[in-house]
């Protein structure tokens, strides 16, 4: 049996062109779907860590309003100790302190 390349070529070329074609039918409408639904997905993914960031924000900013309050207080309290003392209010009694821990 011989073989005519000539009327199989454009055979081949034919199925290839309509393989191709439908394909492309097939195909195209998935592929603008996936797009689509890829760049929602990018465009949620950014408003999440614009989310992430704005709350990480606040919550530094409250650290940092919690942690000046505790600077405030730890002035207060070693600007107390060290005031001298009242001539009139006698010192504590350390036997009765270690008594009671004790």
């Amino acid at each position: 049996m011989v073989v005519d390349w000539g009327n199989i070529a454009p055979m081949v070329v034919g199925v290839v062109f309509f393989v191709t074609a439908g394909g492309v039918l097939v195909l195209r409408p998935i592929a603008k779907k996936l797009g689509s639904l890829m760049e929602l997905y990018a465009r949620d993914r950014q408003s999440g860590v614009e989310m992430e960031v704005h709350q990480m924000r606040e919550l530094v900013e409250t650290m940092n309003a919690r942690l000046q309050l505790m600077e405030d207080r730890q002035d207060f309290t070693e600007r107390l100790l060290a005031a001298p003392k009242a001539p009139g209010i006698p010192p504590p009694n350390r036997q009765e302190e270690e008594h009671i821990d004790g």
